[in-house]
């Protein structure tokens, strides 16, 4: 991309300096034609220039568009390959030594979690694909959301501390007719990505509620936080902080975009507040019309 940009400004520059030089040339061999060739000239340079603006914009774009291809297939690999790795070591463990039964089970069961976690990036690649294409219906049903909420939230919970991370605070006997498989999706990444941006053990809090008989969902963490110019760009497709080679958090940079989109599907808003003293709050309002 770096030599594509190289050829274009020169070229850009040779072009220039042809022009120039044909018209001092016209000039000076009918200098009576002198305000003709320069009005023309003029007219040429300015549509020269905006064409050159425009195409280097598009070559930009171009470039963005492989960085952020290369970003992803470079997460993508990762959040593939760790999970995969765990199952494998798992896996040979139980073959290789005697376990007790209890070892055997806690081992079974960590290699399940790690076939979820794939399992939610397989689904977040396809319904993301889905909705890019228009090709998802967003089919809709009556359903039990707090029910949905705690079971997510079970299912993400991080049993190596103490104290569990995950503090959920669901009101019981939430309502909501939409779609189950896209709404789940949606508060699994709201948690995953509260817990993947905090520090290990700190406390997580999901809240699902009624309030003026709107439901609201939301999910705090205390993790780095997310700065105001940034807020106006988590929801864009693939977009991530900083570069894939040297974030230490896991992700593909679908998450939140995928939220947002089936979000707008649901007649439903989505806003991100600074926690206090650190972190972030994402907070979901479901119109009372929806439930």
């Amino acid at each position: 991309m770096k030599k594509s940009l190289l050829i274009f400004y020169f070229l850009t520059i040779y072009a220039l300096a042809e022009l120039f030089w044909w018209g001092y040339l016209l000039i000076k061999i009918q200098p009576e034609r002198k305000a003709m060739i320069l009005g023309e000239g003029s007219v040429f340079v300015f549509i020269f220039v905006v064409g050159a603006i425009q195409l280097f914009k598009s070559l930009k774009k171009e470039r963005r568009l492989n960085e952020v291809q290369r970003n992803f297939l470079l997460s993508v690999t990762h959040e593939l390959k760790s999970p995969l790795a765990s199952i494998k070591l798992y896996l040979q463990t139980i073959l290789k030594r005697e376990l007790d039964p209890q070892q055997q089970k806690g081992f079974i069961k960590n290699s399940l979690k790690d076939i979820e976690r794939l399992d939610d990036l397989v689904e977040n690649m396809l319904i993301a694909t889905k909705i890019d294409n228009k090709a998802y219906s967003f089919p809709k049903e009556e359903f039990n959301f707090s029910e949905l909420v705690e079971r997510v939230a079970d299912r993400l919970q991080v049993h190596t501390c103490s104290s569990q991370t995950i503090k959920a605070e669901i009101e019981p006997g939430l309502s909501l007719t939409g779609d189950r498989f896209a709404l789940t999706s949606v508060v699994t990444n709201l948690i995953e990505n509260a817990v993947k941006y905090s520090p290990p053990c700190s406390e997580i809090k999901a809240k699902a509620f009624r309030n003026n008989g709107n439901i609201v969902l939301q999910v705090a963490d205390n993790g780095i936080g997310i700065n105001d110019e940034e807020k106006l760009r988590i929801f864009d497709k693939f977009y991530r902080v900083g570069s894939e080679d040297t974030r230490k958090t896991k992700g593909t940079g679908l998450g939140l975009f995928i939220v947002k989109q089936v979000l707008n599907h649901h007649d439903a808003q989505i806003k991100v507040k600074n926690n206090k003293p650190n972190g972030s709050i994402f907070e979901v309002t479901f119109n009372s019309h929806v439930s």
